[in-house]
Parts: structure tokens; C-alpha cells; sequence
């Protein structure tokens, strides 16, 4: 219990025996112990040395000093010994802090190559953020793993003060783990919003940081770190612009009667783009059977006998 302090399980039964029986020479507290007198000779040494016993004013066998005093004064040590400990690896980390600043300011672009580092980047951020962390998440159900990785971070930047907003699309609600996580960060403070579709995987820290993916289509391949001010501006200004556009995490995205929800719209677009069933599917975040059924369920909606007439139908009224 006192290794913390410099003494051994022994030299440490030693002093509580000396304490708990004074009267006890070297030889009494080596039979109470069932110790060898070596042993009890070399913990009487430590002992002097910590200043926990001193020789009996007679004498005679050395006494206990009382815990309130040696063992405070040595508790005071070791706690010195921390603070100015705690103090260097502080400078040091200021130093890491001011050679990394030094060094990225020359690198407009950084590379992430893999999933590992991008998370082990992103936690350095979350650690290192002061003000805001934005972030876009398409597709429906997120990895678990990476809910599971972000969670704990999220909520020590989010205790710091640190604001975050998170973009989803609408699709996530249809995922339990993923609207559960999100639910558990918005009692902690975060901010979410839903739009039917995203155009990537996008984080943007203290509005100076973003990272998006090397390759939309394979993000497991890694990201690219952006700290140019021009590109991570172009980011911010669309961040902003689909944020304004999402329904508010709690609101259940809908529409007026008569009008098209937000899902319906981004469908319809996206097909007078060319998009096939699978790839509205992927864009969505939703599966192919559920894309059918909304354009089967709009084009009954609009009277049409195909989904070319829907589509001039749709546009005629100004849906799209």
C-alpha cells in the first residue's frame, strides 16, 4: 500500500509492528513477523533512511516515529516530486504542440493512408479542439466501430465545450444503433440534423481542419487532411448551406400537403440525373426495394403511367 512512498510489503510490516509493539528488538520483531533479523536489519536501514524510525531517546532499540509526521513529510515529497514531473511533461508537450505546428504549416495537404489512421488522427483532434467540430455522416447505419471510437471523444469535447453539429442523412433513422447514438449525444449537447442526401464524408475542426476522403467511393481507404484557408472556406460555405437545408434531429423530416418530402425530391432529381434504382439507393442511403417503392408510391401520386411522365409531371408542378 506504501510502495508509492519507497517501501516494500516488508519494510513496511516492520514499521506497523514497530508501531503496534514498541517494546520489540530486532529479534522480537523478526519472530512476530517471521522474518530473518537480516531482513529486519535491512528495513530498519531503509526505515532510518526515510526518517520513519530514529534511535529511542534511552538508547536503546531504534522507535516508530508516528505517521502523522513521516509518513506526511514523505506523502509532501512524493507529491512535490509529481507537481514538478507534471510541470515538465507539460513543457514537453508545449514543445510537441509548437515543432507539429511548425511542421504542418508547410503541408497544405496531408495524407491518411487506412481507416487506423484517420481514427488515430481524429482523436488526436477531438483532444486537441477548442471551439467546433462539424461533420457530415452519409449513409444509413454507421459502423459500429466507429460509433463505438467516436463516443467517448465526442462526449470529453463536448465536456470541454466544444460545439458540435453532425449532418445525417434521413436514412439513419431506419438504423437503431445509430439513432441511439445520436440520441446519447444530443443529452450531452450535440447538434444533428437530416437531409436526404450527402455528397461525402466530411469533418471540419476549429474551422481551420478538414478531412474528407481520399476516395468518396472507397472511404476505408484513408483522407485527405485540408488545411489550405481557400479549400477549407469552399467546405465551411457548404457545411453551412446543407445545415440550413436539414430537419432538426427530434423532427421527423415531412412536407405540407401537396408538396414532396425532402426524400421524394432528392429522389426525383436524382433520377432526372440518371441515377439507376441501385445508385438512388446508394445515394440515399436506403435499398433498392425501398427506392421502387417511393417512385412507385410518386408516380401514382402524380397520375403517371411511367416514371418518364412522372418525371415531366414532377417537373411541370416544380417539384424538381
Amino acid at each position: 500500500m506504501l510502495e508509492a512512498l519507497g517501501l516494500s510489503t516488508v519494510n513496511e510490516s516492520v514499521y506497523r509492528a514497530m508501531l503496534t509493539h514498541p517494546a520489540l528488538d530486532v529479534a522480537g520483531l523478526a519472530a512476530h513477523l517471521d522474518l530473518d533479523p537480516a531482513q529486519v536489519h535491512a528495513a530498519l536501514d531503509v526505515l532510518a533512511d526515510l526518517a520513519l524510525v530514529r534511535p529511542d531517546d534511552t538508547g536503546g532499540t531504534a522507535r516508530a516515529v508516528r505517521p502523522q509526521t513521516g509518513l506526511a513529510a514523505l506523502l509532501a515529497k512524493v507529491e512535490a516530486d509529481i507537481a514538478v514531473r507534471q510541470q515538465q511533461i507539460e513543457a514537453v508537450r508545449a514543445a510537441i504542440a509548437d515543432i507539429a505546428v511548425t511542421h504542418e504549416q508547410h503541408e497544405v495537404v496531408l495524407r491518411l493512408e487506412g481507416v487506423d489512421a484517420v481514427r488515430d488522427r481524429l482523436a488526436e483532434l477531438a483532444r486537441t479542439a477548442t471551439t467546433e467540430c462539424l461533420s457530415f455522416s452519409p449513409g444509413g447505419a454507421q459502423p459500429a466501430d466507429t460509433l463505438h471510437a467516436e463516443a467517448p471523444l465526442n462526449a470529453a469535447a463536448l465536456d470541454r465545450g466544444v460545439r458540435i453539429r453532425n449532418v445525417y442523412q434521413d436514412s439513419f433513422r431506419n438504423d437503431p444503433a445509430t439513432l441511439a447514438h445520436a440520441r446519447r449525444m444530443a443529452t450531452l449537447g450535440s447538434e444533428s440534423r437530416t437531409v436526404p442526401t450527402l455528397p461525402m464524408r466530411l469533418i471540419i475542426v476549429d474551422r481551420s481542419i478538414a478531412l474528407t476522403p481520399i476516395d468518396p467511393r472507397e472511404p476505408r481507404l484513408g483522407a485527405l487532411e485540408l488545411r489550405s484557408p481557400g479549400l477549407v472556406a469552399g467546405l465551411l460555405a457548404l457545411f453551412d448551406q446543407v445545415w440550413q437545408q436539414g430537419s432538426p434531429f427530434g423532427e421527423v423530416p415531412g412536407a405540407r400537403p401537396g408538396e414532396l418530402t425532402p426524400q421524394e425530391k432528392a429522389l426525383l432529381q436524382l433520377f432526372a440525373d440518371g441515377h439507376t434504382d441501385e445508385s438512388a439507393a446508394r445515394q440515399l442511403g436506403i435499398s433498392a426495394r425501398s427506392v421502387q417503392r417511393l417512385m412507385n408510391a410518386l408516380t401514382e401520386r402524380l397520375q403517371a403511367s411511367s416514371r418518364f411522365q412522372a418525371g415531366v409531371e414532377a417537373s411541370r408542378r416544380g417539384w424538381i
